[in-house]
Order: structure tokens, then sequence, then C-alpha cells
């Protein structure tokens, strides 16, 4: 008997419908449901029957088995929703913490790399989704979700329909991101793949979207035939997206607005790795008078 055929427990259900209530995401119902699978296999009893004590074990066992900040923060994120709101008893996790996350700076491309892997894509459907990346500054997942309606070419404007936190938004259309999206909808429709009002970029069935793993590995096999970094994700191009606008000198609060970040600090950061802003800023040391060494 499958996994999926197996009878759900009626506490398993009551979470699921409290999920659902609340309309959470179909990936954040998951991730919710592994966190607590995941400690009932370390409890090995019913997770109801789990004390505050039960709980902090299991972070501690979590840490020692040397568990990412990010997938430990996420399994406690799920566990207080269970005891929280399924099972109300929200003093079971008080002896939980979440741990702060290392803030690494992103990567970063420069416009010459960016270049390279682009033309490193194996087809235009590929180049063309990795440049909307690029040139809009769109997530994997809006990206596969665009549909060729959310193109306005009259406005110059891209329509990111329920992007992250199902917000609505508007992006960037730059005249050549435009030519470009021209030219693989003409390739696309010969080949029989673009739909009336369809996706973008179709999967291999044109009904459905390409998936975002589809999308990532595109990214990373351009960046492998450009000769590039292993760590090349489609995140990357987002990132440099607003790094360059940034050493371009456009307002923060723009770019704020393009990326949909929410607070201004999240899009901040791009300072950190704008490195022709930085090399341009004038070191107080060079207004000094100092004798010749």
């Amino acid at each position: 008997m499958t996994e999926s055929s197996q009878p759900i427990s009626p506490l398993r259900q009551r979470m699921i419908d409290d999920m659902t209530m609340r309309k959470l995401s179909a990936k954040t119902q998951a991730a919710y449901l592994r966190a607590v699978k995941h400690f009932t296999r370390f409890y090995r009893r019913s997770p109801d029957l789990a004390s505050p004590e039960d709980l902090r074990s299991f972070q501690l066992h979590l840490v020692t088995q040397g568990v990412s900040s990010t997938t430990l923060n996420a399994t406690i994120t799920g566990l207080k929703f269970f005891f929280g709101v399924t099972l109300e008893r929200p003093s079971a996790w008080k002896k939980m913490s979440p741990v702060r996350r290392p803030q690494k700076l992103p990567l970063v491309l420069s416009i010459a790399e960016v270049a390279r892997l682009l033309n490193g894509a194996a087809n235009l459907k590929h180049r063309a989704a990795l440049s909307v990346a690029y040139g809009a500054g769109l997530r994997a997942s809006e990206v596969v979700h665009l549909k060729i309606t959310d193109i306005d070419s009259d406005r110059m404007i891209l329509r990111v329909e329920q992007g992250k936190g199902r917000r609505d938004r508007y992006a960037m259309l730059a005249p050549s991101l435009l030519k470009l999206l021209r030219a693989w909808w003409r390739d696309g429709h010969t080949q029989g793949k673009m739909l009336p009002a369809g996706w973008l970029f179709p999967g291999q069935n044109p009904v459905t979207p390409m998936s975002t793993r589809q999308l990532n590995r595109a990214c990373k096999s351009a960046a492998d035939a450009a000769e590039l970094d292993q760590r090349i994700s489609m995140h990357t191009l987002r990132h440099s997206f607003a790094t360059h606008l940034l050493e371009q000198q456009v307002d923060i609060r723009v770019i704020q607005v393009l990326l949909g970040h929410q607070k201004l600090t999240t899009t901040a950061r791009y300072a950190h790795v704008a490195t022709k802003l930085l090399s341009e800023v004038q070191s107080p040391l060079d207004r000094l008078t100092l004798p010749t060494p």
C-alpha cells in the first residue's frame, strides 16, 4: 500500500483542515506536515502527548545533527502551528527557540558574466526565461507563471500575478526583453506550444507551465556552458538585477518596488555587494593632508 492510499489520522486531518481554513499554500502545508512527521519519528509516540521538554530535546537533537538554521527555523514554525493552532497548546513550544541565520552576501554576477550566461542558454525559450529573471528581477516561480497576457507592450510592463506573499505587482519590461520575448513567441507558436492567452513559458504539455525545477536546470546548464561558478542559481540573476540597478544609482525605493520587497532593509543589503558604487565613494582619508612617505 502506498503512502497516499493510507488512511489519514484524525489529528493529521484536523491540522490539514486548520491550514486549509487559513488558505496556506500547498508548499507551506507540506512543510508544516513534514515538521510534525519528523518530530513524531523522533518522539516515537503520538505528537499530541509531547511536553515542552520533549520539544526542547527535539531541537537539541536537530542542532547536534547539524541541521541548517533555515531548516531548523522552518521546523519550529511548523511545530508552532501544530501545537498552537491545531492542539491549542501554544505553551508546549515555549522552550523551543528560533536561531539567527548567518547573514551572507548574495552572489552577484558582473554584466559581462550575465551576458555569457544568457548566451550559454540551450535554446531560445531558456534564453528568454533567464532574460526575464535578470531583465525584470523576477523569482523563478514568477517567471514560469507568466502568461502571454501579462505582457503589456503599450506601457512596457510585466504583470506579476500573485508573487511571493500572494501579492500582485508590476515589473519593468525593457525594449530588448520585449524583442526577445516576441522572438520566442514566434518560435514557440511555430512549434505549436503557445496557446491563446496561455503560459509564456509552457512545459512539455502546453496546458501546464514550465516547472521551476526545469528552469533551474536550464540556468545551471547555461552557467556550465559559460564556465561560471557552480553556485549560480535563478536567484543569482535576481540579485544581479538589483545590484546593477543600484550601481546605476537607481533609487533604492524604486528597486524595492520592482523586486516586490515589503521591507526596505531587505533591498538595502544589495548596497553591500554593489562594488562599482562602493569604489566610487571617496574615503575620508583622501581628504587629509599627510606627509609624503
